[in-house]
């Protein structure tokens, strides 16, 4: 078997990879695209960093690939649509970086209370005017943490070390799961409204982008600093700019930009209050050296089918079983995908049903599936086939499965219904000559094609309302693909829902055109 190795790995990777007898190793860096395409066709396996860029193209003309492994946690430099239709198995290292990452956060912390960076250039300019940089101890103050996954926590552990009030957000996680860690759960207004220092761990989600924006930097406590090593946009950095300049923001520190490398020309790099990086977080040569060597192992294992693990895309399955399931498998992330982007929230308990043809097969692997498309908004990248039951896990979400002999009107289907506080929201799908559907939606009986964008209208069952939907998409050059209805009562207690499959995202502006009609009750769109 053959590995090509187009980013360095390292030395401890190499030499991981070089004692495995049966397999050969090329290390082939820096190669332009069209000639990695011309030269991955003779490769069973490919281990790249963030430099290589699998593309469709590149992944087709791979045709005995079998393993894509990543260095590092991101994957959005692989094509995972494209390598999953072919089978082939996409991992990452999700583990590797969580170290290095809180440190450098909380390095960035430091430096912003501080004001190291600006202090350090003063001096070497051979100035020497103290004052200038009067900064704030860390000692009593409040951090807000936002997102209290890995990295989260290991912040939190070295801030208590600085006697800081920890405030932690993070709707997904069970209290208790992490009661050994003294923080304090708030809502976002509240630690707004209270942190000294915020710093953010969460993914780049719906519910994320832009969190700090021109409005929600009016609840800040005045002279609030913010720390951003996690993924651009989560704070709006225009905003942020008008904040500093006015003074509700005293400082900030990012390692991360909406597009990296930012503009020469970009407001923030000329504020002195600001302090960056270019998106050191997992570079150390600690973490560097972790991901090499763990992707190595990976890959070994799984070209010689002793294990799988952290697999992106695809759960360990037998030929036969995968064959079986492959198209089952697509539909129970969607029914995850579709639940976490329709019902924002935190939820403990997911219950699945399995009927009919699934039944046939160990549904394990389909269970990982819903839960990695549950927990895909909220972890992003760390959430794979692999350790999404862990995760689930690891924030108290209790997860049961069964197999049941009614047939719900189909007769083999995927019947998902999560608790949420008081509330239980239910989603069924099957497959239609091997196409995934969504079937039902709460009380709502519905036929939607799980793919692309699609916009969810529930509103009073009375005429004219789906008419008004497709003007205003019309009017604003949104086609739609595909429609669905479906309702439920009768007279003037009836509700309806559409289901509109759109080629292309609908802006928030015209959802809040459509939201204007006085008979629509909510208006969801989600990318599938």
């Amino acid at each position: 078997m053959r590995i090509l190795v187009s980013d360095s790995l390292g030395q401890g990777g190499m030499d991981i990879l070089r004692k495995e007898k049966n397999i050969q190793v090329d290390e082939k860096v820096g190669l332009k695209p069209e000639e990695l395409k011309k030269i991955i066709g003779e490769y069973d396996a490919i281990l790249i960093r963030s430099a290589t860029k699998l593309t469709a193209d590149i992944i087709e003309a791979g045709k005995k690939l079998r393993v894509i492994g990543r260095a590092g946690v991101g994957v959005d430099n692989v094509d995972l649509e494209a390598a999953t239709k072919r089978g082939i198995i996409v991992m990452n290292t999700p583990e590797g970086n969580t170290i290095s990452t809180a440190e450098l956060s909380f390095s960035m912390l430091m430096a912003v209370a501080r004001n190291i960076p600006q202090a350090d250039a003063h001096v070497k300019k051979g100035e020497w005017k103290r004052n200038k940089f009067k900064g704030s101890e860390l000692n009593g103050k409040t951090l807000g943490i936002v997102g209290f996954g890995r990295i989260g926590r290991e912040v939190a552990k070295r801030a208590s070390a600085f006697n800081m009030k920890v405030m932690v957000f993070d709707p997904f996680i069970s209290k208790e799961s992490v009661k050994q860690y003294p923080v304090e759960f708030v809502d976002v207004p509240t630690l707004l409204k209270n942190a000294d220092f915020i710093t953010f761990h969460t993914p780049l989600t719906k519910e994320t982008k832009n969190l700090l924006n021109r409005d929600t930097f009016k609840l800040c406590k005045k002279g609030v600093r913010i720390v951003n090593c996690a993924r651009g946009g989560i704070v709006d950095e225009m905003a942020l700019a008008e904040a500093i300049q006015s003074g509700q923001v005293a400082g900030a520190a990012f390692d991360v930009f909406v597009t990296e490398p930012p503009a020469a020309d970009h407001p923030l790099l000329k504020l002195p209050q600001f302090i960056c990086t270019p998106h050191l977080g997992a570079v150390t040569e600690e973490a560097q050296e972790n991901v090499a060597l763990e992707v190595a192992k990976q890959a070994i294992d799984a070209l010689n089918d002793r294990a799988i693990r952290n697999a992106v895309n695809l759960p360990n399955l037998d030929p036969d079983t995968l064959k079986g399931l492959k198209h089952w498998l697509v539909l129970a992330e969607k029914i995850g995908m579709l639940y976490a982007q329709l019902f924002s929230g935190s939820f403990k308990k997911v219950e699945i049903r399995y009927g009919g043809d699934p039944t046939r097969f160990n549904v394990a692997p389909l269970t990982m599936a819903v839960v990695k498309g549950l927990l895909k908004p909220i972890c992003g990248d760390s959430v794979n086939f692999i350790n999404a039951l862990a995760v689930a896990k690891e924030r108290g979400i209790a997860i049961a499965e069964s197999r049941s002999d009614e047939n719900e009107g189909f007769v083999s289907f995927i019947d998902v219904e999560v608790v949420q506080g008081k509330e239980t929201h239910r989603i069924m799908g099957t497959l239609f000559s091997n196409e995934p559907r969504i079937v039902r939606l709460n009380e709502f009986m519905i036929d939607v094609v799980p793919e692309g964008w699609v916009l969810f209208v529930k509103n009073d069952d009375l005429p004219g309302v789906v008419g008004t939907i497709g003007t205003v998409l019309g009017k604003n050059g949104v086609n739609i693909a595909e429609m669905s209805l479906g309702r439920v009562g009768k007279g003037k207690k009836a509700y309806a829902m559409t289901a509109i499959n759109t080629d292309s995202e609908v802006p928030a502006k015209v959802v809040a055109l459509i939201k204007k009609n006085k008979l629509v009750l909510d208006v969801k769109v989600v990318k599938l």
